[in-house]
């Protein structure tokens, strides 16, 4: 099954590639030869993306850093020009967009190219705009005093988002004088190479409060052994099927379900003090009624990026019970944040970056 899914992931980009090469040859006014150049660099662009992925080609940090931007950027590129020319085709047969509209034409072309552009600009654009995202909670159990917490997910640290950047959320962090970070997975994108060569542990050495997370799919994707040993240099409290205790708070961390052998919830409340206020951490928002079962005031997950950008928010939403934001069940509260980071091409479409910011009171 795994295999099968492997298999659709990659064959639906190479369709979608034939498809945009097809119409591209036939809208551009261009000679022959002219064509042919810009088909080899989409094409050259296409291939690029499965270069990135291998784990047999090895680059230094430079040329893998352009390699990943072109390669993961094109994807998302591919998937609005297929978008682009599926509604000029179906304007053109409803005759409400002529056939000279795509063919040897300038007009066609530029459209298309402005429309490209501009979304695009727009979408990185709005990609860097860090969203500051407020969460009351709430709760009947005994609270020494009120609690601040920021959470992130998915921060996706590596050879798209550099230290330079990173940098700017550590400050931005830094500014809510928090008691408490917790971050639910995907710190690494999918390889230690670049946080090792920009030594990115220097940066969560800057926060100014203690940093709590769990792995997520990514850390298993560049290796978990590679993973322990970054957060130890960054001073990061890793919770894998393990439990903490911070104040008030009682913090379950759960293994990604990368792992077919983490434990159960039920298994990790085993003598856990349910009078703190519980909070689990669990990367990917799967089967969320085992955090209700099992007595829990609040779980941050992550991984669905919200789809990253639209219409991929449509098919996140399909499969998860909750995609994003706010969710409750019983007197469980969730959040799945659509993360600070992102994976691929820096490119938010309908979606955003964010960083909560929750404070936990007593409600008497």
């Amino acid at each position: 099954m795994a295999k099968f899914g492997i298999l659709i992931f990659m064959l639906l980009p190479l369709l979608g590639n034939v498809y945009v090469l097809w119409h591209v040859w036939r809208i551009l006014p261009l000679p022959s030869w002219a064509k042919v150049v810009v088909e080899m660099l989409m094409v050259f662009a296409f291939l690029l993306l499965f270069v990135g992925f291998s784990r047999h080609v090895h680059m230094s940090m430079p040329l893998a850093t352009v390699v990943y931007e072109i390669g993961t950027s094109w994807l998302i590129i591919l998937l609005y020009l297929f978008m682009a020319f599926l509604l000029l085709d179906i304007g053109r047969w409803v005759h409400l967009v002529p056939a000279t509209f795509l063919k040897n034409s300038w007009s066609g072309t530029l459209a298309v190219t402005a429309f490209m552009f501009f979304i695009f600009l727009y979408g990185n654009i709005h990609y860097h705009q860090k969203v500051r995202q407020p969460l009351m909670l709430t709760t009947g159990k005994m609270l020494s005093r009120k609690m601040k917490v920021v959470m992130l997910s998915d921060l996706h640290l590596g050879y798209h988002n550099r230290r330079s950047e990173f940098a700017k959320w550590v400050d931005k962090i830094n500014e809510e004088k928090a008691d408490l970070i917790l971050v639910a997975g995907d710190i690494i994108d999918k390889n230690i190479q670049p946080l090792e060569e920009q030594e990115m542990h220097h940066e969560f050495l800057r926060l100014n409060a203690p940093v709590v997370a769990c792995l997520g799919n990514h850390e298993y994707y560049g290796g978990e052994s590679n993973a322990l040993l970054f957060y130890k240099k960054a001073d990061i409290t890793l919770l894998r099927d393990s439990v903490i205790t911070v104040g008030d708070l009682c913090i379950i961390g759960r293994d990604d379900r990368s792992n077919p052998k983490r434990k159960t919830l039920s298994e990790l409340m085993k003598g856990v003090d349910r009078t703190k206020y519980l909070v689990v951490l669990d990367h990917q928002p799967i089967q969320l009624e085992e955090a209700e079962q099992n007595g829990i005031d609040f779980q941050l997950s992550g991984h669905t990026h919200h789809g990253q950008v639209w219409p991929i928010s449509w098919i996140t939403e399909s499969i998860y019970e909750c995609a994003f934001g706010e969710w409750q069940r019983g007197s469980t509260r969730y959040y799945v944040t659509s993360g600070i980071g992102i994976w691929g091409g820096k490119f938010r479409i309908g979606t955003r970056s964010e960083y909560v910011v929750a404070e936990i009171t007593p409600d008497r």
